[in-house]
């Protein structure tokens, strides 16, 4: 039976980061999964700090779309995963705020219910799919002098209770997949620390200093690679870690997979 998910790339893959989402697509369609293309706004992220009622709301359009589809959600952004969990969290435990949604949702016929699950591209690829399954299709296995440094993206692995994405003290699920791909990991203290970018308009030097360290110790741990699951993570080292990453390159995951399946550019 084929897996089949509604595709939720988020705002910053469409415009700033096309490789990340051609990537992923190549990747799917490879693993024989079908992503089906839905009219999502945004997630609601950016304005979650403006307004929670609108972040929610927007977020809600997105699941209620999915829901009359009767298909999952799957995003390759831990921003957008994070922020759509924690708005589903809210809906399917506030009825007042889950009525008021539904009345602004009723104008485009649409209603939100919670009845879909919200799921990141690792967690389809490690669980829904399988590493075993994965594995096959490597046909380019990197080697193994390419040891990469997983940068796991904090939206997706807290609060806990609310994403289930991975033990938020010691995750496993990105290493065991970057393995698959036939390159080494690194193990760095900071893989699960915040890389600066929610903070990078309100307190820029902090935002940069964040970054900084995090990337001193991916150094410090002889990553030669970085590896992300975030775009919001990859536009934090883009824009703000030239100056520290020494030559040392930052992709996305799904750029790191489709290379070993064969992917050319």
């Amino acid at each position: 039976m084929q897996l089949k998910y509604s595709y939720f790339p988020g705002c910053k893959i469409t415009g700033q980061f096309p490789e990340y989402g051609a990537a992923t697509t190549f990747v799917m369609k490879a693993l024989n999964v079908s992503l089906v293309d839905m009219p999502f706004n945004c997630c609601g992220y950016p304005i979650r700090h403006q307004s929670m009622e609108a972040s929610v709301f927007s977020a809600a359009r997105n699941i209620a779309i999915a829901e009359r589809a009767h298909l999952d959600i799957m995003t390759p952004c831990k921003c957008c995963f994070g922020n759509l969990k924690h708005s589903l969290h809210l809906l399917k435990n506030d009825p007042i705020l889950l009525k008021q949604i539904n009345e602004r949702l009723k104008e485009e016929g649409l209603t939100c219910s919670g009845t879909i699950e919200i799921k990141h591209l690792l967690t389809v690829l490690s669980q829904d799919i399988g590493l075993k399954n994965i594995e096959k299709r490597i046909t380019h296995p990197l080697p193994p002098t390419k040891k990469v440094a997983a940068s796991y993206g904090c939206h997706a692995l807290r609060p806990a209770d609310i994403t289930n994405f991975d033990n938020p003290f010691d995750p496993t699920i990105f290493e065991n997949l970057i393995k698959i791909t036939g390159a080494q990991t690194v193990f760095w203290s900071k893989r699960t620390e915040c890389c600066g970018h929610p903070i990078s308009e309100k307190n820029p030097s902090l935002s940069q200093a964040l970054l900084k360290s995090k990337i001193s110790d991916a150094i410090q741990a002889e990553a030669n690679l970085i590896c992300t699951a975030c775009t919001y993570c990859q536009m934090q080292y883009d824009e703000l870690g030239k100056d520290e990453l020494n030559g040392i390159p930052v992709i996305s995951f799904s750029q790191l997979l489709g290379e070993a399946m064969g992917r050319t550019l």
